[in-house]
């Protein structure tokens, strides 16, 4: 078997014996004798809390990997940390991406293990691999355990939000909010809601990238370390049969995950994933697409934003396998997976153990879970809403606006008594898209203002070019494009303009004439908030991304590179 690994390897020139001895280091040089190269790409990190166990998870696919024949190499890469880092995580998605790919380019790899959890480490690793195109395979951290707070089970995000605003109402106490803190996050993993980490390792899945009945294993369930040892098994097979992502992830993988998406009631921040995944294998992928194939479909699965049970529950309730057993005839059947095989072969033996979490068909949840895509003249490329996490009386509205130029101009004035705002006005916020913040921050579902919430109001409509939190609910139309900061008509609306909102219309529009809207300045306010970094990575992001529509990816990222190094080493 032909290696890459032997390009550095093979041979008794100066440059394979340099190669190989600074590898030895108690390594037998039956090593570097056609045994493929695995790398382990691992975003474990302190910093990183819901990653800090995949340390663990290495070790059972170093184990695989050794068995199958193969060589494990342990290769730290970017971990990004959404509770943790600032501005937002979003910021350097693409950074972890590139940089991933890089270094999986410029060593002696054969293939590689993919090792991720909180929200962009998966899809940073995915569109490394798309790009790189070498065998690749990914394990899903998975979700915590669920906690429970007097008694209650507790979904981290999901409760977060709802329980600051019961305090900000006036109907919690500080005192108890905080008491919740510690009861909150009960186990190793990322958040047990189908937040965007959750929807990212399903989706995973559904696209074909992970061992069929891995994602949502709870971390710190024993098999997922079976799971991981038998992926780094599977890691050596894939190189052996030269399978890579350029294989597994196809149009028909694209519309598997999609209809993934709208069966479990996933994040809103799957659309910009998936979007710039599918960019980097050269798949036109559109916004049009999202709608036209998950619009439809039924949401099955009863969990935390849209329902009540979390992700512990959906894995003793079959998981993701029996999910799209419910929905197989929407499938592509020609979509295969990392093990060669079609997706659709692993639903024959999936069954629901649980009907209350996952809904049949007959008896879903809600007859469409899909992400709608809005457009209209404050949207002409388009905008998003999860309907299963918004009112059902919100989803047609018309509405006076109640602008604010950015994040900071929100904070300052939300809970201003003299805020011209009532239960029927449409909150909007500007400034927070790809360019303007950068990094397009998980702010769209803002805090409602406390007089209302004093007032029973617990949702209006909300428009903004952020995203927001996959764990977070309301009716929220998302990420906006253009986005105000690349001249889209956000930048253009006043307070007291009526803006018309129909969901089931696919409509997002400001109620004021073509010529007249053309004609206006874009707010001078919100012009002075966009950032302008003058160096590092921030300015590359700045001049290079690309809006919310496509995948927010950097311009000059899209598309593939492969596995070739332009230059030996001499």
């Amino acid at each position: 078997m032909s290696l890459r690994s032997d390009a550095w390897y093979s041979g008794d020139d100066r440059n394979a014996y340099m190669h190989r001895a600074w590898m030895r280091r108690g390594v037998p040089g039956s090593a570097f004798e056609g045994r493929p190269q695995i790398a382990i790409a691992n975003t474990a990190s302190d910093l990183t809390p819901c990653n800090s166990h995949l340390t663990e998870v290495a070790a059972s696919v170093r184990n695989g990997i050794y068995e199958a024949g193969g060589i494990p190499l342990e290769l730290p890469v970017v971990s990004l940390g959404e509770t943790q880092v600032r501005p937002t995580a979003m910021l350097w998605r693409n950074m972890a991406a590139m940089s991933t790919e890089e270094m999986l380019r410029a060593n002696p790899i054969d293939g590689v293990v993919l090792l991720g959890g909180c929200d962009k480490t998966i899809p940073s690793l995915l569109m490394a691999a798309a790009s790189v195109d070498l065998p690749a395979v990914v394990v899903p951290g998975g979700p915590m355990l669920t906690g429970t707070f007097r008694g209650t089970p507790l979904g981290c995000g999901t409760d977060v939000w709802r329980l600051s605003e019961e305090v900000r109402a006036g109907t919690l106490s500080q005192e108890d909010f905080l008491r919740s803190e510690s009861a909150t996050i009960r186990s190793k993993g990322h958040c047990n809601t189908m937040g965007t980490a959750s929807t990212m390792g399903l989706l995973a899945e559904a696209l074909g990238t992970v061992l069929p009945g891995t994602a949502g294993t709870p971390a710190p369930d024993s098999r997922l370390l079976e799971a991981a040892h038998d992926t780094g098994r599977l890691a050596v097979e894939m190189v052996a049969a030269g399978r890579r992502p350029s294989d597994v992830l196809t149009r028909a993988s694209f519309h598997n995950a999609i209809v993934a998406l709208a069966a479990i009631g996933g994040s809103t921040n799957a659309v910009v994933h998936l979007l710039a995944i599918a960019g980097r294998l050269g798949i036109d992928l559109t916004l049009d697409d999202v709608d036209r194939i998950g619009s439809r479909v039924p949401l099955l699965v009863d969990l935390l934003p849209a329902g009540r049970f979390l992700m512990d529950d959906l894995h003793r309730a079959g998981g993701l396998l029996a999910v799209l057993r419910e929905v197989r005839d929407l499938l592509d059947p020609t979509a295969i997976t990392v093990t060669g095989k079609p997706l659709v072969e692993y639903l024959d033996s999936a069954q629901i153990w649980d009907p209350e979490v996952i809904r049949t068909r007959e008896a879903p949840l809600l007859p469409e879970g899909g992400i709608a895509v809005l457009r209209g003249n404050l949207a002409p490329r388009g905008a998003v809403i999860k309907p299963a996490a918004a009112s059902p009386h919100l989803l047609r509205h018309r509405g006076r606006a109640v602008v604010f130029d950015s994040i900071e101009d929100f904070h300052a004035r939300v809970d201003d008594p003299g805020l011209d705002v009532d239960a029927n006005s449409v909150m909007v916020l500007r400034g927070c898209g790809p360019k303007g913040y950068p990094g397009m921050p998980e702010v769209s579902n803002m805090p409602l203002p406390k007089k209302l919430l004093e007032a029973g109001v617990r949702d209006v409509v909300r428009v903004c070019d952020g995203r927001m939190s996959g764990t977070a609910y309301g009716t929220v139309v998302l990420h906006v494009a253009p986005e105000a900061a690349a001249g889209g008509p956000l930048a253009l609306v006043r307070d007291g303009d009526w803006i018309e909102l129909d969901v089931p219309g696919r409509r997002l529009s400001i109620d004021i004439p073509d010529d007249e809207l053309a004609a206006r300045e874009p707010s001078a306010v919100a012009a002075a908030s966009y950032a302008a970094p003058s160096r590092g990575w921030e300015k590359l992001y700045v001049d290079h991304v690309l809006q919310a529509d496509t995948g927010a990816d950097l311009d000059f990222l899209v598309g593939s590179s492969g596995d070739q190094v332009s230059r030996e080493s001499h």
